[in-house]
């Protein structure tokens, strides 16, 4: 563990400014160690980058460096390092090499990189942007040190966290994505963090994908029955035991669907069923557009992008005060939680549905769209890439004059 938490600093403490290569176009590279089959919220966040700087900064480059089986080229940026598999650890892999890791990045020439994790990658993105003259960027999905003391013990907090503050104040910018991971980073020590929460494809994710009644029917449930849903990992963090529960303080009149957390097999035990991961994202938007409301107990969530994705399909949440979802579910889009137990998440179901679901459907597809649609998100970080790199075509002002 302790090669992996190594880092090359940057003794100055200076923005590195990018080289500029001659003839070359800028060339922005994405890498991480969260990119898997069956990956949730980063590779769908990197996934939608590319699409995004493809067609509206055709003037740049953007490559992905990923895990994989073997270290391979897709030729069109997608680049694999091969990485051992996390055993029971859905599909991820963990990259040993870091020597291999930063060799790659080299090859590609990047002019910023930007790192979505401490471990590996995050080294040898460090390692690599010192060596080239390039500024470093760390995207804080989450907290790993959170994570350490969930899955280890409260006694892993002290030293990952300690690590974690080393590691990232070694960056040129720190980006979180939602301000409960910023505060939760500044309070460990981490300084000047910028906060750009992620986004939502909103023309994948629409109302218009809703057919409730054919939804039911393949469920093989009443055409009446109130139908809850979540999406996500099978990961303790998601606290899906307190769904379930909830489920069964409903009583027969609700049904709750889960989407992957379920595990990898489908199955339904009373009124609650289970269907594997979901890998085309129009036929989640499909599902989760023909349900009733959304429903997430986890109340340590960094940000929780599947929750944008219901919100962009009109469905009203049932979330946690707490955490980096209570920043884009209210009362006005859905219905907080006081306690994400399963009593807490029952009651609040119970309040939503006492209230007119379609006002609050018409109003957690507008903020989605009007909050979080990418390319909101992607011009905000665009700018903030310009600023580090000098190179102006990150920013929007490159697109406009390129159309003209």
């Amino acid at each position: 563990m302790s090669e992996s938490w190594s880092f090359w600093s940057n003794p100055a403490g200076e923005p590195r400014r990018a080289q500029a290569f001659s003839g070359a176009r800028p060339h922005l590279v994405d890498t991480t160690m969260f990119y898997a089959p069956r990956s949730g919220g980063v590779k769908r966040y990197l996934t939608a980058k590319r699409a995004w700087m493809a067609r509206a900064r055709p003037g740049l480059r953007h490559s992905l460096v990923v895990p994989g089986a073997r270290s391979s080229s897709d030729g069109r940026g997608l680049q694999t390092v091969g990485a051992v598999k996390i055993p029971f650890g859905s599909g991820y892999r963990w990259p040993t090499s870091v020597r291999k890791w930063t060799d790659t990045l080299l090859a590609l020439r990047p002019d910023l990189i930007e790192a979505g994790d401490p471990f590996t990658p995050g080294r040898a993105a460090l390692d690599a942007g010192q060596r080239l003259g390039v500024p470093v960027i760390a995207f804080a999905h989450g907290d790993p040190s959170a994570q350490a003391a969930l899955h280890f013990g409260e006694w892993a907090e002290a030293p990952a966290k300690k690590r974690l503050v080393e590691v990232l104040n070694r960056f040129d910018r720190v980006i979180a994505a939602s301000r409960h991971i910023a505060d939760r980073l500044e309070d460990a020590g981490v300084s000047d963090i910028a906060v750009h929460p992620l986004g939502v494809d909103t023309e994948i994710f629409h109302p218009r994908r809703r057919d409730p009644s054919r939804v039911r029917a393949e469920l093989d449930l009443p055409a009446d029955a109130r139908l809850l849903v979540f999406a996500g990992r099978p990961a303790k963090e998601k606290n899906v035991e307190a769904l379930i529960e909830a489920a069964a303080l409903l009583g027969p009149d609700h049904h709750l669907l889960l989407i992957s957390a379920g595990g990898a097999t489908e199955w339904r035990d009373g009124n609650v069923t289970a269907l594997p991961y979901v890998g085309d994202p129009r036929a989640l938007a499909r599902v989760l557009s023909s349900c009733d409301a959304f429903v997430h107990a986890n109340e340590h969530e960094p940000f929780g992008l599947v929750v944008l994705e219901a919100m962009a399909c009109g469905l009203p949440v049932v979330a946690p005060c707490t955490g980096g979802v209570a920043e884009l579910v209210d009362n006005q889009v859905g219905q907080l939680a006081h306690s994400a137990d399963g009593p807490g998440v029952a009651e609040a179901v119970d309040a939503l549905f006492e209230r007119d679901l379609h006002a609050l459907s018409r109003a957690a597809r507008a903020r989605a769209a009007a909050r979080h649609s990418w390319d909101h998100v992607f011009e905000g970080l665009g700018s903030l890439y310009a600023g580090l790199t000098g190179q102006n075509a990150f920013a929007a002002c490159a697109r406009m004059d390129a159309t003209h």
